[in-house]
C-alpha cells in the first residue's frame, strides 16, 4: 500500500451513532478497530477524512417520503449527536468533513480534497456498512477511486446487512481486508 496515494476515510463515527443496535459488531470494537487504523493511518502521514452526518436545523437533511419514517429531525437528537468519538477528535491532521445525506462525496468537497492530493486509493470503514459507507463506495467507485473494505471496522444495525453488502457488493467495487491485514499493509510501506 502507497500511503502517499491512500485515503483513509472513516464514516459517522461519531456519539449518537455509535452507541446505537450494532451487528455483527459493537459499535465500542468498531471505534477501537477504527482508531488503530486513524492512528496508524497519521503515523504514516497519510490522509485521513472523519466524516460525520451532521444538520442545521434539520431543514438541510434529506427527507423524501419513504415507507420506513426518517427521523432525521434534529430538534429530537441530543446536543452532541454529531460530535465524532472522543477516540478521534484530537486526532491531528485529520480533514473533517461534514454531510447532510448518506454518502460523503455528493455536497462535499471529499473528491476534491482526494485529487488536490493524488489519492487514487481510499481504504473505507465506519457506521453503518449497508447505509453511509455501501454509499461512499459506490460514489467512491463511480469517482473510479481503488478501494479497501475493512470488514471488522465496520457494522450495521443488523448482521445480515453487513453480510448482504460485504458479500454482493464490496467485492464487485474493492477489495475486503480485515484491520489486521490493512495494519500489515501500512507497516510495510
Amino acid at each position: 500500500m502507497n500511503t502517499e496515494k491512500t485515503a483513509l476515510v472513516v464514516i459517522d463515527l461519531q456519539n449518537g451513532i455509535v452507541h446505537g443496535q450494532r451487528a455483527p459488531y459493537t459499535g465500542e470494537q468498531i471505534v477501537q478497530n477504527a482508531s488503530k487504523l486513524v492512528n496508524a493511518f497519521a503515523e504514516k502521514g497519510a490522509f485521513v477524512v472523519l466524516v460525520r452526518v451532521s444538520s442545521v436545523d434539520g431543514k438541510d437533511m434529506l427527507n423524501p417520503h419513504t415507507d420506513l419514517q426518517n427521523n432525521s429531525n434534529s430538534a429530537q437528537l441530543p446536543e452532541d449527536w454529531d460530535r465524532l468519538v472522543p477516540e478521534l477528535e484530537n486526532v491531528q491532521n485529520t480533514h473533517v468533513i461534514s454531510k447532510r445525506q448518506w454518502g460523503a462525496f455528493y455536497g462535499t468537497d471529499l473528491d476534491l480534497q482526494l485529487r488536490r492530493r493524488g489519492i487514487d486509493t481510499i481504504v473505507l470503514c465506519g457506521i453503518s456498512t449497508s447505509i453511509g459507507v455501501d454509499m461512499t463506495a459506490r460514489e467512491a467507485y463511480q469517482h473510479g477511486y481503488h478501494q479497501i473494505f475493512v470488514e471488522d471496522a465496520m457494522t450495521a444495525t443488523a448482521k445480515e446487512e453487513h453480510d448482504f453488502v460485504c458479500k454482493y457488493i464490496f467485492p464487485r467495487i474493492g477489495q475486503i481486508k480485515t484491520s489486521e491485514e490493512v495494519m500489515n499493509l501500512i507497516n510495510n510501506d
